[in-house]
């Protein structure tokens, strides 16, 4: 086993940096997006000292798969052994430092260091290095293993890691959040998911937060996404996110604060009033694939599977970067204090016809193309706005002094789908684990 490593050296906090003052009840400041040493510090304390998503069992499911990411700017490796085993090894040799896998994913039994030919198993033993007699006898491989995230653990495919060396339980930190992802799981027959068809990256030149920000809110989409909403309004009838126009608050849907900063937005009230399936727009195929599993299944058994091709109606966010939205998986981030990575992930489920999945893709492709470059451009322009310095607050009071909330007995906060509360509750979390100063360790 590696010597575990424990981290000796803290950011220096700078003495302006209270927390009670810059998250506020109704407010939080502007440097949250905008300060570099804020921006470090969230990398060591949130990215390492909270469970940290990194990715799905289905995205390496045989052995010796591999696929590489990040935890906060820590680069990593997610593989599964020649057993089975999954590991979370950071993509760092320990001789010079040099990144050890240089392709996204792929099949590997070994990782070759490029830069002095340093050989690595991928669950992260050291197997050579060239000419080690040079080092004399007292070499001892074991000390040289890969780094490694030293608790990794899954629930029902998602895999999480972190540094912090006495983590509460997965399940525990999940808590509530683990009802509402069975739900989105079990729209499977099956209960099977699998994240291994295309993804949608974004870059976009703001905070990470400004993406997580917007997860979590009901109040945008009839402004921002106007020239979505437009497209549906031309064929004269209900179309899908129809019900966020008007007052949105006056519709069946909800927003829920569901613990450890994660909430909950339900849009299936309004999506499966009718049929969610008729309210979809125009997609390329979907009539012919429709015609034949009609004549395939029947009426009454297709119109049950076809409700499975269209959006979960579900967004779920788990503090810090796992994004639920509809059918995809979002995984945030950070990149600088004003530089993000968002990636859509297109889901597949078990237990339907090929043409149910195939339909899904359709409806996958519909959003990130038409939707989330209005949000991208928004979250640009916030960035830029922040650069003004003598307007130091952002604003998250909306319904704070309404009567909208309710808290029932087991802890869970609904509201109206307007509220910000999502961020309410989000930067509480964030402050609670932005004040811990205990050092980090990795396997």
């Amino acid at each position: 086993m590696a010597i575990p490593i424990r981290s000796t050296t803290r950011p220096t906090v700078s003495p302006t940096h209270d927390w009670d003052h810059l998250v506020q009840r109704d407010r939080v400041h502007r440097a949250l997006y905008t300060d570099p040493a804020i921006f470090d510090l969230e990398m060591i304390r949130i990215f390492g000292g909270t469970w940290v998503f990194l990715g799905h069992e289905s995205e390496i499911p045989k052995p010796n798969d591999f696929v590489t990411r990040k935890m906060g700017r820590r680069p990593l490796i997610l593989t599964r052994d020649a057993t089975g085993k999954v590991h979370a090894v950071f993509n760092r040799c320990m001789h010079r430092g040099a990144t050890v896998c240089r392709e996204t994913q792929g099949s590997a039994r070994y990782f070759t260091c490029g830069y002095h030919g340093w050989v690595y198993n991928n669950a992260g033993e050291l197997i050579s290095a060239p000419l080690d007699h040079a080092y004399g006898k007292s070499f001892d491989r074991s000390r040289f293993k890969l780094a490694r995230v030293p608790f990794v653990d899954t629930y029902r495919g998602f895999i999480w890691g972190t540094l912090n060396p006495e983590p509460q339980p997965l399940h525990e930190h999940l808590g509530h959040a683990r009802e509402y992802l069975d739900q989105w799981i079990d729209r499977s027959p099956t209960g099977e998911v699998f994240v291994r068809s295309a993804k949608h990256p974004f870059v976009y030149r703001g905070n990470w937060k400004l993406a997580y920000d917007n997860a979590g809110d009901g109040y945008h989409p009839a402004y921002s996404h106007q020239s979505l909403l437009m497209i549906a309004q031309r064929f004269g009838e209900a179309r899908d996110m129809q019900y966020f126009g008007g007052n949105p608050d006056d519709s069946r849907m909800y927003a829920l604060a569901i613990g450890n900063g994660n909430t909950f937005i339900d849009q299936r009230p309004e999506m499966y009033a009718a049929s969610g399936w008729a309210q979809q727009r125009p997609q390329p195929g979907r009539e012919f694939y429709e015609e034949k599993l009609r004549a395939r299944l029947g009426d009454e058994e297709a119109d049950r599977v076809l409700e499975l091709a269209i959006g979960a109606g579900m967004n779920l966010s788990i503090f810090p970067n796992l994004l639920i939205v509809g059918n995809q998986i979002q995984l945030l981030q950070p990149v600088a204090v004003d530089r993000s990575e968002l990636t859509w992930y297109a889901t597949t489920i078990g237990g339907v016809p090929d043409e149910i999945n195939v339909l899904r893709m359709r409806t996958q492709e519909d959003f990130p193309a038409l939707g989330e470059v209005d949000d991208v451009a928004n979250w640009e322009a916030c960035q830029e706005g922040f650069t003004v310095p003598e307007v130091e607050w952002i604003d998250f009071s909306r319904h704070l002094e309404n009567d909208v909330r309710k808290t029932d007995e087991r802890g869970i906060t609904r509201t109206v789908v307007t509220d910000d509360m999502h961020m309410r509750v989000y930067y509480a979390e964030w402050k609670r684990l932005m004040s811990r100063e205990e050092p980090l360790s990795v396997g």
